[in-house]
């Protein structure tokens, strides 16, 4: 779900909770005002707490016991001081005691519990020193970037272990005996159960990131096997940003006498996220995104969709129209994946359309808009999906897509958040005008998908394998347009081998 490049610029997740306005909006409710960290310099309310600030603004790494190397290393990634996680869970996890941390998205949980991890590794140097399991593969290679990043300066050797990659190579990396494996459950027990010689058995921290999402994707007979082979003698950390009663029943089952920090106990938002929504006709969806798009022109936007078939959909719709798009979503190949989120992450491409595979975790801080293009049926993965913007003190705007088919999946977001949003505000008539261009870019994505879905279906005949084909990126198909626009059909064979 975490291959990143912009590889420090992506470390700077740890900074976001020093950096988020202090400042409560006296208009919202009580649940909004609960859990924001007040390090922020714009607040308005020193005067108020004065005293608690200073002091806050005081801890430093060492203060927390964190020895020199990783202090430098922190500074290092421009960490200038802890994020509140991280000042609660960091001196627990360095006292021995196992930790269940809530707080919200992008406050810097991967340091808490990478930092203490690093530190006890130093003292008591080992291979298969940590496992730390993730929902998704590109939130694993993210936390992968962080760990090399953090014990750089101490040769630090991680190993990521994820679906979509080939087995055999990852056993030749399990062989040189990593100090640290970030994996997905999936396939770190297709690893245990097949890969001769690799065990668990020396293990002494487990770390679950995401929790809630991994047990909410049925991870629980994966979750029990590895259980039942790492050792109960270890130190368990339990991270999310939301809590569920699945994840209160794992804490029962695989931790000692934890210590919970709750950062913020109710599902909130920052506060430099400008929230909005738009009520409209299902029909006239993608012409209401392609004027939103036209009207923020200049930011770059992820665009969240519930179905695959509908981010490729939306992206070709989009490219068809000039707009440089590119998909993401859990059916592409690995390396797809990662190609998508390193070109918008490189700021070669303006918009990402992703399912909730990117909701998770990742740090893109240059993401300006969010747009729920599909409502969330979840609506904790609301928060999850608009956390991808305002990360790191900036400011960033999400706009949810309401049609007559979803009312009552929004009032559920509403009720979460514990305010009404305002409603972003569009010209019909502007819309409308776009309506005809957009029909025709919805006939040429039509096109476009069929013949991919034909591709795929006679690599698949060939090969005998479907679905794992170079078709994901959409990219190539400018041809296709080219070919729609003579009226031919005699170009198709030149997408056959």
């Amino acid at each position: 779900m975490s291959s990143s490049d912009s590889d420090n610029e992506n470390l700077t997740d740890m900074e976001e909770e020093n950096q988020i306005n202090a400042d409560s909006d006296s208009n919202e409710s009580s649940p909004q005002n609960g859990g924001s960290d007040s390090n922020d310099d714009d607040s308005d309310d020193d005067n108020k707490n004065g005293t608690a600030e200073s002091e806050e603004k005081q801890v430093t790494w060492e203060d927390m016991g964190l020895i020199d190397t990783l202090c430098e290393a922190c500074r290092a990634l421009k960490w200038k001081a802890p994020s509140k996680i991280q000042k609660e869970a960091i001196p627990l996890a360095l006292q021995g005691k196992d930790v269940i941390g809530l707080a919200e998205t992008g406050s810097g949980k991967t340091g808490a519990f990478a930092l203490p991890i690093l530190q006890a590794l130093l003292e008591n140097p080992q291979r298969y020193f940590a496992v730390i399991l993730t929902p998704t593969r590109e939130l694993a290679y993210q936390i992968s970037e962080q760990f090399e990043a953090l014990g750089a300066s101490i040769g630090i050797k991680c190993c990521v272990i994820v679906g979509g990659m080939d087995m055999v190579s990852q056993a030749l990396h399990l062989a040189r005996k990593p100090h640290i494996i970030i994996a997905t459950p999936g396939r770190l027990v297709d690893h245990l159960e097949n890969t001769k010689g690799f065990n668990l058995k020396a293990v002494k921290y487990l770390v679950m990131d995401e929790a809630d999402r991994i047990l909410n994707l049925d991870f629980e007979v994966e979750l029990e096997k590895i259980l039942k082979v790492i050792p109960r003698e270890r130190r368990t950390f339990l991270f999310s940003a939301t809590m569920t009663k699945k994840v209160k029943k794992l804490e029962r089952a695989s931790l000692k006498d934890p210590v919970k920090v709750e950062v913020s106990s109710k599902y909130q938002t920052v506060e430099k996220l400008l929230q909005y929504y738009i009520f409209i006709p299902a029909k006239y969806k993608d012409v209401y995104l392609v004027h939103i798009l036209n009207e923020l022109a200049g930011n770059s936007f992820m665009i969240f969709c519930s179905t695959c078939n509908n981010t490729v959909r939306t992206a070709l719709m989009l490219r068809a129209l000039g707009l440089a798009a590119v998909p993401l979503h859990g059916q592409m190949s690995q390396n797809k994946r990662l190609a998508a989120l390193n070109k918008f992450k490189g700021k070669n491409r303006q918009i990402l359309i992703s399912t909730d595979v990117a909701s998770r975790g990742l740090d893109i801080p240059h993401v300006d808009v969010v747009l729920n293009f599909d409502i969330p049926t979840h609506s904790k993965d609301y928060i999850h999906r608009v956390g991808r913007t305002a990360r790191a003190g900036r400011a960033g705007k999400a706009v949810t897509f309401v049609t007559q088919y979803d009312v009552e999946l929004y009032q559920r977001i509403e009720h979460l958040l514990g305010k009404k949003l305002p409603q972003f505000k569009c010209e019909e008539d502007e819309v409308m005008a776009l309506q005809e261009r957009v029909g025709e870019a919805q006939r040429t994505a039509r096109l476009e998908l069929k013949d991919i879905d034909d591709r795929k279906g006679a690599k698949g005949k060939k090969r005998g394998r479907g679905g794992d084909s170079d078709d994901d990126d959409t990219e190539q198909f400018n041809g296709v347009r080219k070919r729609i626009k003579k009226g031919g059909k005699g170009g198709k064979g030149k997408f056959k081998k």
